[in-house]
């Protein structure tokens, strides 16, 4: 009988092979853990004692994942909580991260169990594609039923609500919707810097988290655009007062930072009455007998011929805002109107933003949409001067006005930041190296040992050369869909 001869380099190659798919399995394991601490973690809201943005912020500041990568993990790991077969096999090992990411696109409970077939002997790449292909037929599908919509129906509608909100209703064409999509999508990006959601409009997607819903953040969009096209040199206008904002506030109202909001409540005539020009005001310089009185109320602070705002709304705008002085009489008519003030001169925004070079709360990586924000506030003596200024992103903004955080410069130029429970704010990360000589493998074995995985754990049960009949597996899909939406029909 002949000697059966060796060959090193072949079993070398299965050696490593066996190992890297074991490896692969806990680690599959180790992520569906992860993935629901996270859920929990999301859940939960606790990144907001950051103060950050979002969930994925979080990640981005603490983990060291890239902002896109953690809005698909946080929107993965709530999609999990409703995909009970999905969440078993990928907490055993059995599915990796690029089959459950592409399932929990399109998964229900209706079909998670024909995408487990599909997941347990395909690639990932035969799960990307079937997911793909379904989610076309289904826009498709919808695109057809709506049918197209009459050029001549298309109308923009809006109305102020009794809580002051600017409510919208817009019907446009299919080229007018996708052009205004586009831009709301643009400007969605750029708030945190990364791309806005993961998912597609597909009304069964779970989209990514963010701090507030992705309809919070394109509303925030919508401004946004306005204020690019307004400030842009290609609007005709005669007079940039046509594109103002005007906040009327009392100068009381601005200097009193520790006035609650309830204390705004009637007008007072003879009061100075600070006008924001896109900007906002004060009245330092006003005649005595135009200051307002002793002991009478405040005026509300509103926008010109729309809502009221609080008071410490008003103060937050008027951060980084021109201010007009404009001095009524008894009958609530213009006697002056003072130089404007307070305002960041374009040189000295230059040189903030080449210092700061975006937002600088810790853990935000916002560069654009950032306000000129005064350490000690204008109103309270502090100087429009670089040292006074730092410069912070909407949300923060209105974090450090409104939310309970704080801001303080401290030696040599560098600025703190509280939260509301006076904690010092960091951006060191929270990442610890493994200790030397601990073997990362020997922890994953011990740790699911329990689920008994091995070489052959994670590998896909597909033979090579075997094709998929796509339109079957797409009807499949389907089917349960159709099924699913007759359960809930009444």
């Amino acid at each position: 009988m002949a000697a059966v001869r060796s060959n090193p380099a072949r079993e070398r190659a299965e050696s490593l092979a066996a190992e890297l798919t074991e490896l692969c399995a806990y680690r599959y394991a180790l992520e569906a853990r992860f993935l629901s601490l996270l859920r929990e973690f999301d859940a939960e809201r606790c990144w907001e004692r950051l103060g950050l943005h979002s969930c994925a912020h979080w990640l981005n500041f603490k983990c060291g994942i890239g902002l896109n990568a953690a809005r698909e993990k946080v929107r993965v790991a709530n999609a999990l909580a409703g995909l009970p077969t999905i969440a078993a096999a990928f907490s055993e090992g059995r599915v990796s991260y690029s089959k459950v990411r592409a399932m929990t696109r399109v998964a229900t409970p209706e079909n998670e169990e024909y995408l487990m077939m599909i997941a347990t002997h395909g690639t990932a790449y035969h799960v990307e594609t079937l997911v793909r292909k379904f989610r076309r037929v289904r826009r498709l599908r919808a695109a057809q039923e709506e049918g197209a919509p009459t050029y001549r129906s298309r109308a923009l509608h809006y109305h102020t609500d009794e809580d002051g909100m600017l409510v919208i209703e817009a019907r446009l064409s299919p080229e007018q919707g996708a052009l205004v999509l586009k831009a709301l999508d643009a400007a969605v990006e750029q708030q945190p810097d990364v791309t806005a959601e993961t998912s597609a409009p597909d009304a069964q997607d779970v989209t990514a988290e963010t701090p507030e819903p992705i309809s919070a953040r394109r509303a925030d969009a919508l401004a946004e655009v306005a204020e690019g096209y307004l400030g842009s040199d290609n609007v005709p206008c005669n007079s940039a007062d046509r594109h103002q904002v005007v906040v009327h506030v009392t100068a009381e109202t601005l200097m009193d930072g520790d006035a609650s909001d309830s204390d705004v409540t009637a007008v007072t005539p003879r009061t100075v009455d600070p006008l924001r020009s896109g900007h906002a005001s004060t009245s330092r310089d006003a005649p005595p007998e135009h200051q307002p009185r002793v002991g009478a109320q405040k005026a509300p602070s509103h926008i010109e011929d729309g809502p009221g705002v609080t008071a410490e709304t008003s103060r937050r705008i008027a951060c980084d805002a021109s201010l007009v002085r404009l001095v009524k009489d008894q009958k609530g008519e213009p006697l002056s109107i003072g130089r404007k003030s307070r305002t960041i001169p374009p040189p000295m925004r230059r040189a903030l933003i080449a210092r700061d070079k975006g937002c600088r709360f810790p853990g935000c990586t916002h560069t654009r949409f950032v306000d000129g924000h005064h350490i000690e506030h204008w109103a309270n003596g502090g100087e429009t001067s670089l040292e006074n200024l730092v410069l912070l992103c909407r949300h923060h903004h209105r974090l450090v006005h409104e939310g309970g955080f704080s801001c303080e410069r401290r030696f040599r130029g560098n600025v703190e930041f509280r939260d509301p429970q006076g904690t010092l704010l960091t951006n060191t990360p929270a990442l610890e190296p493994v200790p030397r000589g601990e073997d990362p493998t020997a922890w994953l074995k011990h740790r699911f040992d329990r689920l008994g995985i091995d070489a052959e754990t994670c590998i896909a049960k597909w033979y090579a050369g075997d094709t998929i009949d796509w339109d079957l597996a797409v009807f499949h899909l389907d089917e349960a869909a159709r099924l699913a939406s007759n359960r809930m029909s009444p």
